[in-house]
């Protein structure tokens, strides 16, 4: 594609370094360039695939720092000219010109992040760090720019014609250039300034609070009878001495992967509601009060209220809603709602049958509480269900659950999948796949997959098994394919025992490599809008809960279990797995999406809203200690701010794209054209298509909560398998 005089010009003065990504860091100095860096940096070899075998930290980092310069230094000549002489042509002046600069940045910056992830000894955490802040900050510069900014809104005012993929690049540009604040006067963006600051204060103080809370507590259980029950794995995590599990002393402690296996396996009660209560009083103050962090909840509403206002909006809430798929408040609590009807008369009788269970067992209390759920679900499901997680693993050899996502896909989305061998790589476990269509020679993406746990190398990070990374994305303009990276930490082979997967991690797997197939099979112009760039924040996951959705149908079961099949029995143990206490489950998460929802659209003090909402949604009476909101740090520290309920939303839609394969089971013909129009939907058109659209293209019409529920059991019909 043709670049006009001001794309070549700007191209000519920089070296075509690399081909595409992101990622964040500090400023590297200058002289660690290097003057060769262009012809003789490694990371590329001659077929475009990394090299990695040769790829160091000084090579990323001299990389970043060139990149980054040239990136901004290109944005301020994009400026200028656009000062001096206007444009004609928005998208050969600007886009395309910023696609072409971009692209190496981009490579780097996932190349970076993969070796972090896949082998944190090539690239340790202050390193990665350093380039993930730089590249970030330099990435920025193209949406902080006003000249760009100014050129984009007259663009979108014109009369100009636009494809569909244009115009969310426009307006992709115009919201992240009104939410930088480019809008406001120079005395508007001083106050931006400062409340982002407040914020970044405020944040971290809340942040650092509830660490220190976690880690102050302990619990040390010295009767070997209370640990009787215990797994091995917790009984290492918590004995005095790991190599000597049985022996004891056990330190309970809030670290998440002990937390839930003591709820589920302790027998006293007194023991789990001492842990409970500390999980949920964290950031009160009842204990310390220096470690309070009631202030700090508050001072961040107050800013992202003051924040949002300033930039034009009524409630934070109503910010966040510009970059979701829900586009209005009304219609989440709409959907939260909906859902609620079902879930709420459902947590009732679950919970009334969970506490005639436990009274035939033994349970002396006066009702079930929080702290007695995880513990008699457990049993309940066990009883019930003759559930054993350790025997389903023995069904789910790592090999053939590969081969079958791998088929499935295949046969769903008409593509090849093949390995490559004599890839260069981090690691000797790594193993490179090509992506082809049917019929074609060359392939059009390709993938790494590096499946195995290395303690003394890979990042492992509490509640995460994995990671999706994109390292290259579509874009015609810069001629690049997408290229992706799939990090596991699944237990290695031992001898010739081949790996094995318990049942959670084969959802693991199938929801990361749903995510991958959204990055590999995106056909967009710009990279802006590839894979899962541009996707509205509650929309991202839902490719990956799609594929998991085929774990429930009984011929992918068949097709990733091991030479003896999942026995039938088996296979519907996990059909009532799945549904098990899903009231309970899904009242809990509608709660919390309101929650959160209600802290960034009202103004009303935190305990009065938690006390308003809580008795709509629980069925459990509001312990006087539980200050749950004084620890929940997902929405005060993290990135979920009036955006929790994503989780439910993408879940919901997710249900409904997978029944259309639902309705047709049993053709294969017909799945096979479902699979066709999800994938020239969903998997294509990335971020180039507001979800909305792009769900009723699918389906044409608009999303409904019915298939959720269905698949939960918490609405008659026939299960979705």
């Amino acid at each position: 594609m043709a670049l006009t005089l001001l794309g070549k010009r700007i191209l000519s003065r920089r070296p075509h370094l690399l081909n595409s990504i992101r990622k964040n860091g500090y400023i590297v100095l200058v002289p660690e360039i290097g003057e060769d860096l262009p012809e003789k940096n490694p990371l590329l070899q001659n077929d475009g695939l990394p090299e990695f075998n040769n790829i160091t930290i000084e090579n990323c980092m001299a990389a970043i720092a060139k990149q980054t310069l040239d990136l901004e230094a290109g944005v301020k000549e994009i400026e200028t000219t656009l000062e001096e002489r206007g444009t004609r042509d928005i998208f050969k002046d600007v886009f395309q010109v910023l696609e072409e600069m971009v692209a190496p940045l981009d490579l780097t910056w996932g190349l970076s992040k993969t070796l972090y992830l896949g082998n944190s000894s090539l690239m340790p955490t202050k390193s990665y760090l350093a380039i993930h802040d730089r590249a970030k900050r330099a990435r920025a510069a193209k949406f902080n720019s006003s000249v760009i900014y100014d050129s984009v809104k007259k663009e979108l005012g014109s009369e100009n014609t636009h494809s569909e993929e244009e115009i969310r690049v426009l307006n992709k540009f115009a919201l992240e250039g009104k939410l930088n604040g480019l809008e406001l006067s120079d005395s508007g963006k001083v106050q931006l300034k400062q409340y982002i600051n407040k914020l970044t204060s405020e944040r971290m103080q809340f942040k650092q609070k509830v660490d220190i809370c976690t880690k102050q507590f302990s619990h040390i259980i010295r009767d070997p009878s209370v640990v009787r029950d215990f797994p091995l794995d917790l009984l290492k995590s918590t004995a005095s001495n790991p190599s000597k599990p049985l022996e004891g002393p056990w330190k309970v402690t809030l670290d998440p992967n002990i937390y839930l296996p003591i709820m589920q396996h302790c027998p006293e009660r007194e023991i789990r509601w001492n842990v409970w209560q500390a999980l949920v009083n964290r950031g009160s103050g009842y204990g310390d009060r220096d470690l309070s962090t009631g202030v700090h909840l508050e001072e961040i509403r107050s800013a992202r209220r003051d924040l949002a206002k300033l930039l034009g909006f009524e409630t934070y809430a109503d910010l966040s809603m510009e970059t979701k798929m829900a586009e209005r408040v009304e219609n989440v609590n709409n959907m939260l709602n909906t859902l609620l009807e079902k879930a709420k008369p459902a947590q009732e009788k679950e919970l009334a049958s969970l506490y005639e269970f436990a009274l035939e067992r033994g349970f002396k209390g006066g009702r079930i509480e929080l702290w007695d759920v995880p513990y008699w679900r457990k049993k309940q499901l066990n009883t019930l269900f003759n559930y054993n997680e350790a025997e389903f693993k023995n069904y789910f050899p790592l090999p053939t659950v590969l081969n079958g996502v791998f088929e499935l896909s295949e046969r769903l989305f008409n593509i090849v999948i093949k390995q490559r061998n004599d890839i260069s790589t981090w690691h000797k476990d790594v193993k490179f796949y090509d992506v082809f269509e049917h019929h074609t020679s060359a392939p059009i993406a390709g993938f790494y997959l590096d499946p195995y746990a290395r303690s003394d190398e890979k990042i492992t990070i509490q509640q995460s098994n994995g990671w999706m990374v994109g390292i290259q994305s579509q874009s015609k303009i810069s001629a690049t394919k997408p290229l992706a990276a799939l990090i596991f930490n699944f237990e290695p082979p031992l001898g010739n025992k081949q790996s094995h997967l318990t049942f959670k991690e084969v959802r693991y797997l199938f929801h990361k490599f749903g995510l991958a197939l959204q990055h590999l099979l995106s056909s967009t112009t710009y990279s802006e809008v590839s894979g899962s760039s541009n996707i509205e924040w509650d929309a991202v996951e839902v490719g990956g809960h799609v594929l998991a959705h085929w774990l429930y149908n009984k011929e992918t079961i068949q097709s990733i279990s091991s030479q003896e099949k999942l026995p039938e029995n088996m296979f519907d143990c996990l059909m009532e797995a799945h549904k098990h206490l899903a009231g309970i489950d899904l009242s809990r998460e509608l709660y919390l999406a309101a929650l959160d929802l209600e802290l960034h659209h009202s103004t009303e003090y935190w305990l009065e809203i938690v006390k308003k909402l809580w008795p709509q949604f629980r069925c459990f009476p509001l312990d006087k200690v539980d200050s749950h909101p004084c620890s929940f740090t997902q929405i005060f520290t993290e990135e979920w701010a009036a955006a929790y309920y994503s989780h439910v939303w993408s879940r919901m839609i997710a249900a409904d794209v997978y029944s259309a394969f639902h309705e047709v089971q049993g053709d294969d013909q017909k799945i096979r054209e479902v699979g066709k129009r999800y994938r020239e939907t969903f998997l294509s058109l990335g971020g180039s298509c507001h979800p909305s659209k792009v769900f009723r293209k699918f389906r044409g019409r608009d999303p409904s909560p019915n298939a959720l529920l269905r698949s939960l059991g918490l609405k008659k019909s026939k299960i979705e398998s």
